[in-house]
């Protein structure tokens, strides 16, 4: 059971994605598991082939139990690699690598689309999901293990239940609502029992609407409130620690955006309407260059000691739905195109909010970002997140007067601030941060 947070102390796992026998990668999901704050899909660590799974789905473990076991073998393909790199004739960034593993997309026989031939996400859903032809051979449904156990236990027709997975796949929980979907007196117990036989969690829902549909939304509702009450008990915890523990000291400055979003303006001007750019990403972007330059805010707190991270994995603050937040973190965020900082910000954001993050997207975040521009805020002063030593604010982007060449005039402007440990740095190194941030924010074209 890996561990997603200083704050998380032990887990649920809740679907095994993979078998007994089953040859996986590492960097491979094979598992979902639920914490008090998040679900969070989990990669495997190393390659082999699965040997014996050792934690049953619905099972509460604490944080370093073994899950499985895993004989070394072969690797069944190489790890992804960190920046863009060559794909046969091409190159392809992370992302896009990142998205031809989970498709199964051989990049090197791909043709790229992009500038100077490199390997687009449109190129990898092309080729991973081709024009059907007029005459289409039956192919197998795209479902998780526990899934395919549970549909059997169940007598429900895979092929036509609609799955909420990636690419439509089907879950466990679509294969309880189908059956669920069935009136009947005794239907509520067959999906309780072939659940709890397939290894499967969460009585409440599985139980079928054999009391009406205001039944089901009652319950639905009481296990919203009760996720929602365990996600604010653990954020109450860890921030009441950071309180506790961290002699906070803040700082905000105000920043001229007349020139960015005008460099902003023009490059979106020349891209097609799904690759804009928005304030969003520049800033993120900015953030995370200035974490490069000051090394003092970028990293952890361990031991006793300030320890400098090696690169920048620039944390989000996301807001999940019924309440609670989650922080993935942007890897290299510093070192990435900006282009590449806003495609990965959106599919961060969206699978955050729909519970399919993976355990390397949220684990060990060197430096937060908490923006709430978007909700008309001003300024925000967080809260650090230890084992962090540092946390940038940002607020909404508003018209402001301000002084050039002696002339008052209307620019956008947008404040920043920084929350910091003052026992990893002092108000100088802060003050250094936010002016480092200014100053990229003035030259965009070199983000």
């Amino acid at each position: 059971m890996p561990s997603l947070g200083a704050d998380m102390d032990e887990g649920t796992l809740v679907e095994w994605l993979t078998t007994v026998g089953a040859e996986v990668a590492r960097g491979e999901v094979v598992a979902v598991v639920e914490t008090a704050k998040s679900t969070i899909e989990v990669e495997c660590f190393e390659s082999g082939t699965v040997t014996e799974l050792l934690v049953e789905p619905g099972t509460t473990v604490p944080v370093g139990t073994p899950l499985a076991v895993i004989s070394p073998t072969a690797p069944v393909r190489p790890p992804p690699a960190r920046g863009p790199v060559p794909a046969g004739d091409a190159t392809a960034t992370p992302l896009v690598r990142h998205q031809a593993a989970e498709e199964g997309v051989e990049l090197a026989a791909l043709h790229g689309s992009g500038r100077g031939g490199r390997i687009t996400r449109s190129d990898v859903s092309r080729a991973a999901h081709p024009a059907p032809s007029r005459h289409p051979a039956p192919s197998r449904v795209h479902a998780s293990p526990l899934a395919r156990r549970l549909a059997e236990s169940l007598g429900v027709d895979l092929s036509a239940v609609r799955g909420s997975g990636r690419h439509g796949a089907v879950k466990a929980d679509d294969v309880r609502a189908a059956a669920g979907s069935r009136t009947g007196p005794d239907q509520a117990a067959t999906v309780k029992e072939a659940s709890v036989a397939a290894g499967a969690r969460r009585a409440p829902k599985a139980a079928a609407s054999d009391t009406g549909t205001s039944a089901a939304a009652a319950a639905a509702a009481s296990a919203s409130a009760s996720t929602s009450t365990s996600d604010r008990a653990a954020i109450a915890r860890l921030m009441s620690r950071a309180k506790r523990e961290i002699p906070h000291y803040y700082l905000s400055t105000t920043i001229d955006l007349a020139a960015a979003l005008e460099w902003m303006r023009r490059q979106n001007s020349t891209r097609p309407v799904g690759e804009r750019l928005v304030p969003a990403a520049l800033l993120l972007k900015a953030v995370a260059s200035a974490a490069r330059e000051v090394p003092e805010l970028n990293g952890h707190w361990t031991d006793g000691r300030f320890v400098a991270a090696a690169g920048v994995r620039l944390g989000t603050a996301v807001s999940v739905r019924g309440g609670g937040l989650v922080a993935p973190a942007l890897a290299d965020a510093d070192r990435m195109p900006l282009t590449d900082v806003m495609a990965t910000l959106k599919d961060l954001v969206s699978r955050a909010r729909h519970g399919r993050l993976r355990a390397s997207e949220t684990a060990d975040p060197t430096l937060t970002v908490t923006n709430l521009g978007d909700q008309g805020v001003e300024s925000v002063f967080g809260v650090i997140y230890p084992p962090q030593v540092a946390m940038v604010g940002l607020g909404r982007v508003t018209e402001r007067p301000v002084a050039v060449a002696g002339m008052i005039a209307l620019h956008p402007t947008v404040t920043a601030t920084l929350s910091a440990d003052h026992r990893a740095s002092d108000g100088a190194t802060g003050a250094r941060f936010l002016t480092t941030l200014d100053r990229l924010l003035q030259h965009p074209e070199d983000l």
